[in-house]
């Protein structure tokens, strides 16, 4: 049985009198690769972003509608933003690795929390780097400037880092597309192996991508969920012209 991790209510977001989302409906099923796909400006990173309140920080942004996380409105006021962040891990497009060492980019946000011995903190630090398939490249420069690192690595040093937290669900925002062939397909692979460790909803602009890793695939046009539903059928038996049309490359 699957089981659903987050769920999108009625989901509606303006930037000012922009309406970007709207009356987005959506489930993210748990221990799943959820892939979002559309052309640019379709809302599909500004939809991803909705899952950990991202659009906290935009003074002009309005949120009508509900994101469920174990049936709690992420929205909800009384909430700790801090704490739906913990649950809800993001990565962005291109890698943002802090200005210290490999050691101290996870560490130091597990220091931050607090309640965590040194010992405690080193053990997470590997299990993190580990789980990010990092920690056998590294382990012996862990003290070394994390700027040193190449672009796959550092990526891959991110998402160590959400990971560190234990998140039920990893955000990922087209999060190859700074990188080369190689280092993609690492990603991509970790991404199938870590789906047994959390959910993890996908914004890709490669749509040969989102056929090779995902699960479910979620299709939008102009801030509409079109389609939603299993990759594969999707991917051949499409209910919407319009998800035939950009799966067929007449637009993008």
């Amino acid at each position: 049985m699957v089981n659903i991790q987050v769920n999108t209510k009625d989901l509606n977001l303006w930037f000012g009198d922009k309406h970007v989302l709207k009356g987005v409906n959506m489930p993210v099923y748990k221990n799943k690769i959820t892939a979002l796909i559309g052309p640019s400006g379709c809302g599909k990173s500004t939809l991803l972003r909705s899952f950990n309140r991202m659009h906290d920080m935009v003074a002009t942004c309005k949120i009508k509608g509900e994101i469920l996380l174990a049936g709690q409105n992420i929205y909800d006021p009384k909430l700790d933003v801090t704490k739906i962040r913990e649950k809800v891990g993001m990565v962005f497009q291109r890698p943002n690795p802090f200005p210290k060492s490999i050691y101290k980019n996870i560490a130091y946000g597990l220091m931050l929390r607090g309640g965590m011995s040194r010992n405690a903190i080193a053990e997470k630090v590997e299990e993190s780097l580990k789980n990010a398939w990092l920690w056998d490249e590294v382990k012996d420069r862990l003290h070394d400037s994390a700027m040193n690192l190449s672009g796959g690595q550092q990526q891959r040093l991110c998402i160590a880092r959400a990971l560190a937290n234990d998140p039920e669900v990893l955000l990922l925002d087209e999060p190859t597309s700074a990188l080369d062939p190689q280092s993609t397909a690492k990603i991509e692979e970790l991404c199938l192996d870590l789906k047994d460790k959390v959910t993890i909803l996908i914004v890709t602009h490669n749509i040969a991508q989102a056929g090779r890793i995902s699960d479910y695939t979620a299709f939008m046009y102009v801030g509409d969920l079109i389609e939603f539903g299993e990759t594969k059928k999707v991917f051949t038996t499409p209910n919407s012209p319009q998800t035939e049309a950009y799966l067929t490359g007449v637009f993008g």
